[in-house]
């Protein structure tokens, strides 16, 4: 094992790792910004450092500055997190010409991967179902055209990225020259790359995603799967695990599962990943993407499978195989996650010091968070300032548990959205555990 490791991240991911690498007696690095000079991991550290000015591209997006750091301070590997650097291909091959390990797949996957168009074709090489579409569009006329042949509604995706950027949906033929301009421009300008495809709009579907995990021997391992249906703009709010739209099709369970590994065996997975689906209520399902790196919502599959999905990283990139004895780990219980953003009730961004917090608690209640009081909530970063995530023996007892713990959660200085996150566990159609993507729409226009 590393015994030392620089955590290129802020927030409560950095703050997840770190506490991983303690539990494993592995020395850490913080890297920090002046905005999170006071933040809970620089605290946790064994070690931080001031890489440059608050905004983003000058500290946390600032590769010579991270790894410049990570080589001073002698750390051995680097663990990206989530977001940041956690699927940039360049920032892996940097971290190899600087002797580093970098905790995640090999640049090759994450650009082969991450190119949305070309996982779609690789995908389907490996006989994995994907959504009907197109290549790489070259043209307003060609999108049109496309739109006609497919049939409307669509959406024109950008191939890299993600967050919901460069996405739109078309609901006539005749404007999908006009929306895919415009989601070319806004690829271009947030990711660098504005190449787009086009995919059928496939409505009312399930967004479910398999969690993965690979070793360096070839060895592959899904871990349940996860249902994230609840999102607005394309930002998942409340993600659970297993995925309630699977509850008696244990067929399609199986062949999500078997085709989550197939993608992964294709090309040479290494480290966490999970691969996402839209399943409609036909009982048929369709590729969307593989995100190569750790996702926001892992805990709720830790707790459904107990394991450690941060540490197992950790040990994978230290050259460990996988213990586990099944191909397809088994889940026990029911585990839900609701995001906790920092935002009012208009979903406009809010930020301050937080005066007072009380977490809840109680057993099978977790709290993912970088918060405590007197902690700054800056302007310059995501909004998310908290994970609750609970477990329970059904799914009813997690949505009992989930309205208790954000009943007794309290964060003053910033507003947040735990209202929100009642109202949709009070929802009848996601109560009913048949929710589709389009679930927030209705709550919404219920307002």
């Amino acid at each position: 094992m590393f015994d030392k490791i620089l955590v290129a991240n802020r927030g409560e991911i950095a703050v997840r790792v770190i506490r991983a690498c303690r539990d494993m007696g592995v020395r850490t690095v913080a890297v920090y910004s002046p905005a999170d000079a006071e933040a809970l991991h620089v605290r946790l550290a064994d070690e931080a450092y001031c890489i440059g000015g608050s905004r983003l591209a000058e500290s946390y997006l600032n590769e010579d500055a991270v790894l410049t750091t990570a080589v001073k301070s002698g750390a051995k590997a680097i663990h990206p997190g989530y977001g940041f650097f956690s699927e940039n291909a360049g920032f892996v091959r940097e971290c190899e010409k600087c002797g580093l390990a970098f905790v995640g797949p090999s640049a090759e996957v994450i650009d082969r991967m991450g190119d949305k168009d070309a996982a779609r074709r690789t995908a389907k090489a490996a006989g994995v179902p994907v959504v009907p579409g197109c290549d790489l569009l070259k043209s307003p006329e060609e999108a049109e055209r496309e739109a006609r042949r497919i049939g409307c509604p669509v959406l024109i995706k950008a191939r890299s990225g993600g967050g919901g950027r460069g996405i739109r949906k078309v609901e006539r033929a005749e404007d999908a020259g006009r929306a895919f301009s415009e989601a070319r421009a806004e690829a271009e300008a947030a990711f660098g790359d504005g190449e787009c495809y086009m995919e059928k709009f496939v409505s009312p579907a399930h967004h479910v995603e398999v969690q993965i995990m690979a070793d360096k021997f070839g060895n592959v391992f899904s871990l349940g799967e996860r249902e994230c249906s609840v999102q607005r703009r394309n930002q998942k709010l409340v993600e659970e695990s297993p995925a309630p739209c699977l509850e008696g099709r244990p067929d399609v369970r199986e062949r999500m599962h078997r085709a989550a590994r197939d993608l992964a065996r294709a090309v040479s997975y290494e480290g966490a990943g999970t691969v996402e689906f839209l399943y409609s209520d036909d009982g048929n399902f369709y590729f969307m993407e593989m995100n190569t790196r750790l996702q926001v919502e892992h805990p709720v599959t830790e707790f459904v499978t107990d394991v450690d999905l941060v540490k197992w990283q950790l040990r994978v990139a230290a050259g460990q195989a996988l213990p586990f004895e099944r191909e397809d780990l088994p889940v026990a219980g029911h585990a839900m996650e609701c995001r906790i953003n920092a935002e009012t009730p208009d979903y406009l961004p809010s930020c301050g010091t937080v005066t007072m917090l009380h977490v809840p608690g109680g057993p099978k209640v977790r709290f993912d968070s970088a918060l405590f009081p007197g902690a700054v909530v800056p302007p310059y970063y995501d909004s998310m300032l908290a994970k609750v995530i609970v477990c329970a023996s059904t799914r009813d007892g997690a949505i009992r548990k989930m309205r208790s713990a954000l009943g007794e959660l309290v964060i003053e200085g910033v507003e947040e959205n735990s209202e929100l996150q009642l109202r949709i566990l009070a929802n009848e159609e996601f109560l009913s555990g048949n929710y589709h993507t389009n679930l927030m729409e209705g709550i919404n226009a219920a307002q």
